[in-house]
């Protein structure tokens, strides 16, 4: 059973070799056992969990057919899920229970899949550690003294431990990516829109897209399927056709792959066991047929600028709406309504959010929205021009996930931490494009990553990249 995932699970439970209830239980000894250290989890879904995992195996032929029957999977705490808390980690939503699912949890719920709990994350996403939630900071299981990443950072402790199979989770800038490299597994960010937001508690309206946190490229694969599609309720969500990405995996396909090497991303401070295992997967990729080459783009530290900006006004608006009055947390009654809201918010929300309205409202203020807010905008879209020049010319672009190895808790006192270490990745966030990191080895006994990056709705020639470099590198896998 252990590290299995969730191709080898449904296999095994196809098989009989092992049943629903075992598999659930399995992953529940483990959350009992590694929860107090690593504090993956939000909220733990036991009794609906074993209920479900019965159901399938009491309505074996009747259920079986389905793509996720019988497999438990966690879910990042910012998706709307119905009867089950959902916080996106923060005080300001205690006690909320969501009346419907976000769309990407129907649809795996659709699937039969067994929601095993909600993990933690920054609060509302803010943040690139998982030290920000008001439930206290999920820990990196390869190291205890360092921090996950984020914001998914409980979701990919959670598969990195193996307290689930696998993970939905949700990238504004880095948010899938980044954890996933720091904690040794893979991690895909979709095409902005390739996935419904419809359910998701909103960071960047503009850029936040849901994708899974797994423990392989065909994993990542198989639930890009599932979840994929057009969503009435998402006005943002596109028709453009789901390919049967699993099915499609080539490994043949690296064969004449142009992929271009930002010479810019490699002039960033990158730490010297991160650039050997890049180099080491860059020779491999070259030895399976690939075609590199040094290319140039924007430096990318003008999509720190932009996510900087951009970002926390979206933040601004989006934080809004979250006042006490219809769900969630309540401030003092005593005085106006002006009060209470101030109240209800100065509790409910914790310091790096009211930083970020504080600033997000700044750039949209009379007087600066044309100065900061709109060259932002003009900014971003002049780095989208960039890397579609690039794509024109090569199939994907290819660079570290990260710069470093995962940081310490002392690392995330920096404000613009985050910003930081999700460098190599804001760019392509900011313009809509995919992505996916895979590990590229250890440094120091810990996770390095490498990221591949493609056009829009071209998810299968970076999977099928990653999916051929894997088959070479091999999956990292921590025993706890």
């Amino acid at each position: 059973m252990e590290n299995l995932s969730i191709t080898q699970l449904r296999e095994k439970l196809l098989k009989k070799e092992i049943s629903a209830t075992e598999a659930v239980n399995y992953y529940l000894d483990r959350i009992a056992r590694l929860e107090k250290d690593l504090n993956a989890y939000i909220t733990v879904n036991k009794e609906d969990s074993l209920k479900k995992a019965k159901e399938f195996d009491n309505n074996f032929d009747k259920l079986k057919d389905k793509k996720l029957s019988g497999i438990p999977i966690s879910v990042k705490d910012v998706f709307s899920t119905k009867d089950i808390p959902t916080t996106c980690a923060s005080h300001i939503l205690d006690g909320y229970k969501p009346v419907y699912n976000a769309t990407v949890v129907q649809r795996i719920l659709d699937e039969q899949a067994i929601i095993l709990g909600k993990t933690n994350l920054d609060q509302f996403c803010h943040g690139s550690g998982t030290v920000t939630s008001y439930y206290g900071p999920t820990r990196n299981p390869w190291n205890k003294e360092t921090l996950p990443g984020g914001s998914s950072g409980g979701s990919s402790a959670a598969v990195a431990a193996d307290m689930c199979t696998g993970s939905l989770g949700t990238e504004t800038a880095g948010s899938i990516r980044l954890p996933a490299s720091w904690c040794g597994i893979v991690g895909l960010k979709p095409t902005y829109s390739r996935v419904s937001r419809y359910g998701v508690l909103a960071m960047g309206s503009s850029l936040d897209s849901p994708g899974p946190i797994v423990k392989t490229v065909e994993d990542a694969a198989y639930m890009l399927g599932i979840i994929a599609g057009y969503d009435k309720n998402d006005f943002t969500s596109s028709k453009e056709p789901v390919n049967d990405y699993q099915k499609l995996l080539d490994l043949s396909k690296i064969k004449g792959m142009r992929l271009a090497l930002p010479k810019e991303y490699l002039e960033l401070d990158i730490q010297d066991g991160v650039r050997k295992n890049f180099e080491n997967s860059i020779a491999i990729l070259k030895d399976l047929g690939a075609i590199i080459e040094e290319v140039s783009v924007m430096d990318p530290k003008f999509a720190m600028a932009v996510y900087t900006i951009t970002c926390r006004s979206e933040v601004s608006s989006n934080l809004a709406r979250y006042d006490g009055t219809r769900y969630g947390l309540e401030g003092s009654k005593n005085g106006n309504v002006k009060e209470y809201y101030e109240s209800t918010r100065g509790e409910g929300l914790g310091e790096e959010p009211k930083r970020r309205v504080m600033t997000g409202t700044f750039s949209l203020s009379a007087g600066y929205a044309d100065e900061y807010f709109k060259k932002s905008e003009q900014v971003r879209q002049l780095i989208k021009d960039d890397l579609d020049s690039v794509l024109k010319k090569y199939d994907a672009i290819v660079s570290p996930t990260t710069p470093s190895v995962a940081l310490k808790d002392k690392d995330a006192d920096n404000p613009l931490f985050g910003e930081i270490a999700d460098v190599l990745a804001e760019g392509s966030s900011e313009a809509g494009l995919p992505g996916i990191s895979i590990p590229s080895g250890l440094s120091n006994q810990m996770p390095t990553g490498i990221q591949f990056i493609g056009r829009y709705f071209d998810e299968q020639t970076i999977l099928n990249a990653a999916y051929a470099l894997e088959k070479e590198i091999g999956t990292l896998k921590l025993r706890l």
